[in-house]
């Protein structure tokens, strides 16, 4: 008879795959699903794991590429200890997918196949990903990524009588005290006479507008404009997209989909743009959405920066970003997905901006609701986002995205333009630092087909040439399908408050961030959720939500969120009133939104009697992720009162110290007959404790990541002694 556990494992399994759009006919590979092995089978597959788990390499496809220099190339990546490639096509004698370029990658993946190793496809000729190299610009730019921008004119005292430039969608006269009057432009003419004070008038037109581009096909080697990416927001682009680049590998490569090939890599898609995201179809879609016109408000979106919204516009820029994140999904991420679901390939990809979240909603929309579709979430660490003197918790968007939606790994793109570059000392500790906060699928940044066959290993960057690197590796690779398996055990949600967020809600930015912290310092195992999950995504009964993934949550902490739709909170009090914990960190939401957020009523005691709430602190400037090299991190501050109501609050911790130590991270991993722990010292000092694991078993197993060996460590018990050096880790196994 299975146990219940793993009863609700196969149903969440099952639940995730068919709510998953686009699902690939035929049986899905092992490494595409959410696997339940016993721990003997992990003990025989973990020291050599299969090449799908990585790590590999970020691989520039320059220079003069033949089938020779391929040969070489891969010798010397494989001797790096890595069994798989994430290429992108470089500036070199092709000519970018090409006939001549695709009839070389095809020898490419042939030469991956004999020797067994795998490969992502990087889904543009550089990034952001979506502009095709260039084509866009060249053969379609009616498909062009567009935006919103406004030209201003001084209203004080004297009338406005100019002709309306092409493409107006509004006109508007906003006040120094932020009144708005709508100025008609009806036969192409602004007229206006202002009444008295200071007024300015916002032109509000639309014209094509990209982020910058870096490309291998742009002559000038530049990061800048000449390349447009597409319209994100109308899939009839990405359609275009899909045509010019994955169907071109499909017909050079499609018989090794699934099999050699992987998928796809996308690659910071975001609007870095002056003015706001725009495609023909936003306001008819905002309409129906909303319920009501969203133009009026755009001009004070448009306002330069430092001017102070009025409450009621702040909230129609939440109901404009609500929109907007709406069709970057739909337009751009999950046509993606669909169609990699659907030749046997998966869809990994990273945004910009993780590491900050008020920069993110308003380039991306909303990280979750961006990752919904996609198969393997993703984030990158640049520059110094993650170092021994940052505090870096933002990995975890990626694991919670998968969990939440059903998805055995994510992924991080790490190394790229560190600042200064890691030794390999320091390249671990980046790596287990995103271990241990479920990351599970490694690339590494950079190692260019150009310098190889020119300098061999010497051509790698200085950390990877280190003789220690191969062994590395190895030890990622282990790790990589160690912690793919089986499914994640959090049992507490902390809520993005991504509504918030969209109104500039800077204190909700900021509890969010520090209740990572404090949770991760408090050895609590937690996934971060977002609204759309809470609302309707995850699964309830009896006082838990349940993940597509099985895990359940029991404790749903929401972080000094300021507005909350009336549907969350009815999830919320029939979670609570089911027996759940729901507590409010910082304070109550001030308001209750219905269809639109533009039209919230004021929150009222009644609205959440179901639910804890402390007012207590809990904030700590983040520790900026840039260079040069942060200060020390400053200490939490957080109320005895709260502290002791989210310790309360969690039922089931996992693990708990004889000691306090914020030092000790750890995650944990249901197996189909035992529990996996990794835990991590972040600390420069050694830790000495004591660790009682809340597991079912009476015998604790040492596996060790970089030998591949194990010991027993305990029988009977799973209170032991822990001692653990600076900066070193540890897989703990109860069977």
């Amino acid at each position: 008879m299975r146990s219940s556990s793993v009863v609700l494992f196969s149903l969440a399994v099952a639940l995730g795959a068919m709510g998953q759009a686009g699902a690939q006919s035929g049986k899905q590979q092992p490494w595409q699903r959410l696997q339940m092995p016993s721990i003997a089978a992990l003990e025989k597959t973990w020291v050599t794991p299969p090449p799908e788990y990585g790590p590999e390499p970020y691989f520039g496809l320059n220079g003069k590429m033949d089938l020779d220099v391929v040969k070489h190339d891969l010798d010397v990546i494989q001797a790096l200890g890595f069994r798989a490639v994430t290429a992108q096509f470089g500036s070199g004698n092709f000519g970018y997918l090409s006939p001549e370029y695709l009839g070389f990658f095809r020898e490419f993946v042939a030469e991956l196949k004999r020797r067994d190793m795998r490969l992502w496809i990087v889904d543009d000729a550089g990034y952001p990903s979506g502009f095709a190299g260039g084509r866009f610009s060249a053969e379609h730019p009616e498909l062009r990524m567009q935006a919103l921008v406004a030209q201003r004119i001084d209203a004080n005292g004297h009338e406005v009588d100019v002709s309306a430039p092409a493409g107006t969608v509004a006109v508007t006269a906003i006040s120094s005290a932020g009144e708005t009057v709508q100025i008609p432009f009806d036969g192409g003419r602004i007229q206006w006479q202002p009444p008295a004070g200071e007024w300015t008038v916002y032109v509000v037109t639309h014209e094509f507008r990209t982020s910058p581009t870096r490309s291998d096909t742009n002559p000038k080697r530049t990061k800048d404009a000449s390349q447009s990416l597409e319209d994100y927001l109308d899939p009839k682009a990405t359609a275009q997209y899909l045509e010019f680049t994955h169907e071109a590998y499909k017909k050079a490569v499609g018989d090794e989909f699934g099999k050699t090939v992987l998928g796809f890599r996308g690659d910071e898609p975001d609007y870095s743009i002056g003015g706001l995201p725009w495609t023909p179809r936003l306001f008819e879609t905002s309409t129906r959405v909303k319920g009501y016109d969203i133009r009026p408000y755009v001009a004070a979106f448009l306002q330069p920066k430092g001017v102070a919204l009025t409450p009621k516009q702040l909230l129609a820029k939440a109901d404009f970003y609500d929109v907007f994140a709406q069709m970057f999904r739909d337009g751009f991420f999950k046509p993606q997905a669909e169609w990699c679901a659907a030749n046997g390939l998966e869809y990994q990809v990273h945004l910009n901006h993780e590491e900050a979240q008020l920069a993110l909603t308003h380039s991306e929309g909303d990280f979750f609701r961006d990752m919904r579709y996609v198969q393997m979430p993703g984030v990158d660490t640049i520059w110094h986002q993650i170092w021994t003197d940052t505090i870096s918790d933002f990995p975890r968007l990626a694991s919670s995205a998968a969990h939440v939606y059903g998805h055995p790994r994510a992924m991080t793109e790490s190394f790229a333009a560190y600042r200064p570059e890691p030794d390999i000392r320091l390249a671990k500790y980046i790596l287990d630092e995103q271990f241990v906060r479920g990351i599970n699928l490694v690339e590494t940044m950079y190692v260019s087909s150009a310098a190889l066959s020119s300098k061999g290993r010497e051509g790698a960057p200085a950390f990877m040439r280190d003789p220690g690197y191969p062994g590395l590796m190895r030890y990622t690779g282990r790790l990589s399908y160690l912690l793919s398996m089986g499914r994640p055990m959090a049992t507490v949600a902390l809520l993005l408050p991504t509504a918030s967020l969209w109104m500039n809600d800077a204190v909700a930015d900021n509890t969010f961030v520090s209740a990572e912290r404090l949770l991760s310092e408090s050895q609590i195992d937690f996934d971060i959720v977002d609204e759309d999950a809470v609302a309707s995504l995850l699964t309830m009964n009896a006082g838990k939500m349940q993940s597509l993934s099985g895990n359940a949550y029991r404790t749903i902490l929401v972080p000094h969120a300021s507005i909350l739709s009336q549907e969350i909170v009815s999830r919320l009090r029939r979670f609570a009133e089911g027996g759940g914990r729901v507590v409010f960190l910082g304070d109550l939401p001030g308001q209750v939104s219905g269809k639109s957020y533009l039209e919230a009523r004021a929150a009222s005691p009644e609205d959440f009697r179901w639910a804890q709430v402390t007012r207590g602190e809990i904030s700590a400037t983040p520790t900026p992720p840039g260079f040069p090299p942060a200060s020390a991190p400053e200490p939490l501050r957080v109320s005895p009162e709260m502290m002791r109501m989210v310790r309360e609050s969690v039922s089931d911790a996992g693990l708990t110290l004889g000691q306090p130590d914020a030092s000790l991270k750890f995650l944990r991993r249901q197996m189909k007959d035992g529990t996996v722990y990794f835990l991590f010292n972040e600390s420069s000092k050694a830790l000495k404790n004591e660790v009682t694991l809340k597991a079912v078993g009476h015998r604790v197993e040492q596996w060790d990541a970089e030998t591949g060996s194990h010991h027993v460590l305990a029988r009977g018990s799973a209170r032991l002694p822990l001692e653990m050096q600076p900066y070193s880790t540890m897989v703990l196994v109860v069977r």
